[in-house]
């Protein structure tokens, strides 16, 4: 089932979407981690993600049913990959590293597409392809670092980040999968299942964590991030992101996690009023120059 309404936009201006939303979310949930627990952030985000969206994906859910039993083991693959997993494990990760190092091992996600969909999809990627990998890379690493190389030197690594780097193999993963589905679970039909699925297998780990970590607090900054993560980097992110997927392929859509760090600083010139620096500008550009080179045969 194609989605016909998201067949109307550009599937770039889709993946650059839900990019600037997922910005946004890792950042506020670095902000919030003192005060909400990481499980409990990920466990109701997809709860009332999976409220939201059940009323209007219901009929499709059921139509696909049969397919969705035959191929049941690439939709709970999918549930706890992207659903569950990655999420689950950036929020973790996030209590003890800082956003710069998961911006920065975030960045490692296209090349790790590109491997898996060369093994698992036989998918081939282009020496283009690489070459707008390495120069979007080059971008972010200029932009972490304000340009200057002795800023790596200083940057200390710690189990915040070992979950981040799972989180950045589990997403690739799922990128991956996501060209196995058939046709008839495409759009809606693998949205409802996968944030329902997703919900009920973080549900037992979220009570857990709430009997002997800590429970989640009923605030208004609690109520209003979860507002935001079940919206935008929950439902509007996903649904873009698996419909350009299906659209572009893994090694393309990939590509686009390195406006991150871009986003990144956007938001906060334009909400934290931080001035944008010349090597800013420089990270951006080379960013933009790798997703051109990496794009071009379809631009």
């Amino acid at each position: 089932m194609k989605n016909a309404f998201l067949d109307r936009f550009s599937p770039y201006l889709l993946l650059v979407l839900t990019v600037l939303f997922w910005a946004g979310n890792f950042n506020l949930a670095r902000a919030i981690h003192v005060d909400v627990p990481p499980l409990g952030l990920s466990f109701w985000r997809w709860a009332v993600a999976a409220l939201i969206l059940l009323p209007f994906a219901w009929a499709s859910m059921q139509a696909a049913l049969p397919l969705a039993r035959v191929h049941w083991r690439l939709v709970l693959a999918l549930a706890v990959l992207g659903v569950a997993g990655f999420n689950s494990l950036v929020y973790m990760g996030l209590q003890t590293t800082t956003a710069t190092n998961g911006v920065l091992l975030q960045s490692v996600a296209p090349i790790t597409m590109i491997l898996l969909a060369g093994l698992v999809l036989h998918e081939e990627s282009t020496v283009m392809q690489w070459l707008g990998i390495v120069v979007s890379l080059l971008g972010v690493v200029v932009i972490i670092t304000r340009a200057d190389v002795a800023v790596l030197q200083h940057l200390a690594f710690n189990r915040g980040d070992v979950w981040i780097l799972a989180a950045t193999l589990d997403w690739s993963l799922y990128t991956v999968l996501l060209r196995k589905l058939p046709e008839g679970l495409k759009g809606l039909p693998i949205l409802g299942f996968t944030v329902g699925l997703g919900a009920l297998v973080i549900l037992p780990f979220y009570l857990h964590e709430s009997l002997t970590f800590q429970t989640m607090p009923i605030t208004a900054v609690s109520v209003a991030s979860i507002a935001y993560v079940a919206v935008f980097p929950s439902l509007l992110s996903y649904m873009f992101w698996n419909h350009a997927t299906q659209r572009l392929g893994v090694n393309r859509t990939g590509q686009f996690s390195h406006l991150m760090p871009v986003f990144g600083i956007l938001l906060a010139t334009l909400l934290l009023g931080e001035r944008l620096q010349f090597y800013h500008a420089i990270g951006m550009i080379l960013v933009a120059a790798g997703l051109v080179l990496t794009n071009m045969k379809r631009i």
